[in-house]
């Protein structure tokens, strides 16, 4: 078996697990710049641990028998509402993440209007593909529509006439997770109530620090349920709220539309099953360890994180017109940052590559639909300390990529690449595929990737979409490979 024979002493296992995670980008420190959310305060991360730890055990699956996750998730979705202006009989769900609360928002709004034979969704281009699982999910046609190229929004007309009668939900994002800026809101909400259709607001990542923005003060954009025509919104509690991984809620106006997001199930010989959200079986860390970051920081402490993340943004901003040959992309209303080159010398891939060397993440992002190819970057409220130190990194690194090698690909390559059909694409291809891009099929089997990606991501980002997802599909597939005796 691949299984141990015998057992291991918690030292051993613990000081394995500590190596296997050595290569990982830091989680805390303010270096790694997407995908990771920290406060810069150890003691939050303690008392947080300490909370999941309690509730690990303890099964989300039925509130009757753990009743204490009743209270605990009430109070938690009941300080989102208030921070988006709900009205006093809004309700919401806590979830697992910004996709199954999106997805949750798809099925609800598909569920409410039962009597169309193919629903479908309206949502401009920059949407979080969260909204493309959704549709592909629980059989919807999604309708994506050009934002405007210069502020990456989304054009309110073009969204109206997208919508038809068989339109169950319009979807607008605040923010983007690509460029971080707000879709106009209001616009859009209008058309869609004119027309009986249910607007979703998409604030899983902007939605929480847009909030607290505006509870301190700061100018922010109309988003929220201050806005007539929004009927659904949904904000992460693991990125600007700080709390642990795995929490998210989706909040309502109504209770009737919520309801449409529940499944229920009485026609078997079993227990009656009632979810709120697609898990069952589920364990309350998340949500305890949510509760506690709630109480433990409280307003005055979310405050503080928000006016930091916000020195951080700004910072950020002034630094980077001084580094010639990059560009900010549009105008963030949030605390993301896109940016993309303004010189054809300067290749970003290579940039992302030269600050990983460096010791910093910053996220690639691919061109598509006219949108540029750019640099994405999450700034939090630990990354105050390191802006400085970031732009001169950055700056080393853009005249380094300024004289570096080209990574684009030969052009022979892109042929083969294009040429390929996702349909009838073979292990025997892909593996040639990755063998022209100087990967090695067999080393890339349980997480032996090269350092420097500016190759492959030029690769991937000629390839149409539908060749890139099978290409990724057969990639996860390969990494993943089990481990066996």
């Amino acid at each position: 078996m691949t299984l141990n024979e015998n057992g291991r002493s918690p030292g051993d296992v613990l000081s394995d697990l500590e190596a296997r995670h050595a290569p990982d980008v830091p989680t805390h420190g303010g270096r790694t710049w997407a995908y990771v959310y920290d406060s810069g305060l150890p003691d939050l991360d303690l008392t947080m641990d300490a909370a999941r730890s309690m509730y690990t055990a303890v099964n989300g699956l039925d509130p009757t028998v753990f009743s204490s996750i009743v209270g605990l998730e009430n109070q938690v979705v009941g300080s989102v509402l208030d921070l988006t202006q709900a009205p006093p009989d809004a309700v919401g769900t806590f979830t697992s993440g910004g996709t199954e609360s999106c997805m949750l928002a798809v099925k609800a709004a598909r569920d409410a209007r039962p009597g169309i034979a193919r629903p479908n969704l309206v949502a401009p281009v920059t949407v979080h593909a969260a909204f493309v699982k959704g549709c592909e999910y629980f059989g919807l046609d999604i309708r994506l529509v050009p934002v405007d190229p210069v502020t990456f929004r989304a054009d309110p007309e073009a969204m109206a006439a997208a919508m038809d009668e068989s339109t169950v939900l319009v979807v607008c994002s605040a923010v983007s997770y690509a460029h971080g800026v707000c879709d106009p809101v209001p616009e859009i909400a209008r058309t869609s109530a004119e027309r009986g259709i249910p607007c979703h607001v998409d604030g899983c990542i902007g939605g929480w620090v847009l909030g607290w923005w505006r509870r301190i003060g700061l100018p922010v954009p109309e988003w929220d349920f201050a806005v007539d025509g929004v009927t659904s919104i949904s904000v992460d509690l693991h990125k600007y709220a700080y709390a642990s991984k795995g929490a998210s809620t989706l909040l309502f106006r109504d209770a009737e539309l919520r309801r449409a997001s529940y499944f229920a199930s009485a026609d078997w010989p079993g227990y009656a099953m009632i979810n709120t959200t697609m898990q069952s079986t589920k364990s309350a860390g998340p949500l305890a360890a949510s509760w506690a970051a709630f109480e433990y920081l409280g307003a005055d402490g979310y405050a503080r994180l928000a006016q930091r993340t916000r020195a951080a943004t700004d910072a950020l901003v002034a630094g980077l017109p001084a580094i010639p040959g990059l560009r900010l992309l549009g105008s963030p209303d949030a605390s993301l940052v896109a940016v993309a080159s303004d010189d054809p010398r300067v290749d970003v891939f290579v940039v992302a590559d030269e600050m990983r060397e460096r010791g910093w993440y910053l996220q690639p992002q691919f061109a598509y639909v006219g949108l540029p190819r750019n640099l994405h970057l999450t700034v939090t409220a630990a990354s105050l300390d390191n802006v400085e130190p970031l732009l001169s990194d950055l700056a080393e690194s853009v005249a380094a990529a300024r004289i570096a090698p080209s990574a684009e690909p030969a052009p022979e390559l892109v042929e083969v690449a294009r040429s390929l059909d996702p349909s009838t694409l073979t292990r025997e291809e892909f593996a040639g595929l990755l063998a022209f891009a100087g990967l090695d099929p067999a080393a890339v089997v349980g997480g032996g990737l090269p350092m420097r990606m500016a190759g492959v991501n030029h690769l991937l980002e000629v390839m149409p979409p539908r060749l890139r997802e099978r290409i990724l599909a057969e990639f996860i597939g390969l990494l993943y490979t089990p481990v066996r005796d």
